[in-house]
């Protein structure tokens, strides 16, 4: 008699949580490393979720505490602050109407897109608008899951563009301004902390999740301190440290929150609608380029900040690529981005559930 074939791999579920909590992060370091090298964006977030993810799909019971997913919102709600500047509102203004205009063709064009995936059941109507909204794309998945979206898919679409934007992005600049390459600048894990600055931003990160939860917002802890600390920045001048540490912390828990969270189907779903998914991506991608086109055309902008300007997504790997170009105008290209989540932030919401009525009435 042929001897019994070997039993396959133990999922695991099986493992005590200690052990799941090993291979997770072992698997978050490699993945993490992997992207960095590649000089892939956001490799920080994007590398965890996709260890747990893997794990998620391969029975892993082990999930990040509430405390620590609410924590990480609250530390990206204070990055999206830190961000906003006097400057970026001065640009704005010059060029309110172009600005104005730009953002809400884009936002049109995205939602005509969300609309467009849901008509065809490959995703359901409010998942397939968080999915496509352009804007900062960790705002827009810790928003999504407050609007009966599922984070899960929102974060594979949002994500899965700032890779395919930023790529775009980079070949874009290299082939323009003939440069051998885009360099993201060096990691300074652990700078010397100001004691005022960070403990005004760890205190605005707690506040700002308290007031939220009190107000009932919708994501309540990245909103509140979203509001609360970019109140106190601009208003009042408050100081912000944001060390890189604590930002790859926060990164860490919100992907492994997301990815733990998938299972065999939902991961099977979501690359059955993968064709899709990449064919919106391109959609959006060659509408926003025939913007700056137009931008550039009519009113005599360079073509590459026009470009980058109104790219999809990818805020931070956008601004790295416009400080390593020449002949870049940065304060017009984060001015376009910024106001643009800005407005997304806003109107998201509104939007989803105007989108998701339209395709179930």
């Amino acid at each position: 008699m042929d001897p019994a074939p070997s039993d396959p791999a133990p999922r695991l579920s099986t493992w005590r949580p200690a052990g799941q909590w090993a291979v997770l992060l072992a698997a978050s370091l490699l993945f993490t490393a992997a992207l960095e090298a590649a000089r892939l964006p956001a490799a920080l977030l994007i590398g965890p979720m996709l260890a747990a993810i893997v794990a998620g799909a391969n029975g892993a019971t082990i999930r990040v505490p509430a405390p620590g997913f609410a924590g990480g919102q609250a530390v990206v709600g204070c990055l999206v602050a830190a961000s906003i500047s006097p400057a970026i509102f001065a640009a704005f203004l010059d060029d309110w109407p172009l600005f104005t205009a730009v953002v809400v063709a884009t936002l049109a064009a995205s939602s005509f897109l969300g609309w467009f995936v849901s008509r065809l059941r490959v995703l359901p109507g409010a998942t397939a608008v968080w999915g496509s909204a352009p804007g900062g794309a960790t705002a827009m998945v810790l928003m999504a899951g407050a609007f009966g979206a599922d984070v899960r898919l929102v974060a594979f679409m949002q994500y899965l563009r700032v890779i395919m934007v930023s790529i775009a992005a980079a070949l874009v600049a290299r082939l323009w301004v003939g440069t051998s390459g885009v360099e993201p600048q060096p990691h300074v894990w652990f700078p010397a902390l100001d004691a005022t600055a960070f403990g005004a931003t760890l205190a605005m990160a707690v506040a700002g999740g308290f007031l939220g939860r009190l107000a009932r917002l919708p994501s309540p802890y990245f909103l509140g301190a979203t509001i609360l600390a970019a109140t106190l920045h601009l208003g009042l001048d408050v100081p912000m440290q944001l060390p890189e540490w604590l930002l790859a912390v926060a990164y860490v828990l919100i992907g492994w929150s997301i990815g733990l969270n998938f299972t065999i189907g939902i991961l099977r779903h979501a690359l059955r609608a993968l064709p899709q998914i990449i064919a919106s991506i391109i959609a959006l991608m060659a509408f926003c380029a025939g913007l700056a086109w137009f931008i550039s055309h009519e009113l005599g902008i360079d073509p590459l900040t026009a470009y980058l300007a109104t790219s999809p997504g990818g805020l931070d790997s956008v601004a790295i690529i416009a400080a390593a170009s020449e002949n870049v105008d940065i304060s017009f290209v984060l001015a376009l981005q910024s106001a643009r989540l800005l407005i997304v932030l806003a109107f998201g919401p509104s939007l989803a559930r105007l989108v998701s009525r339209w395709v179930h009435p």
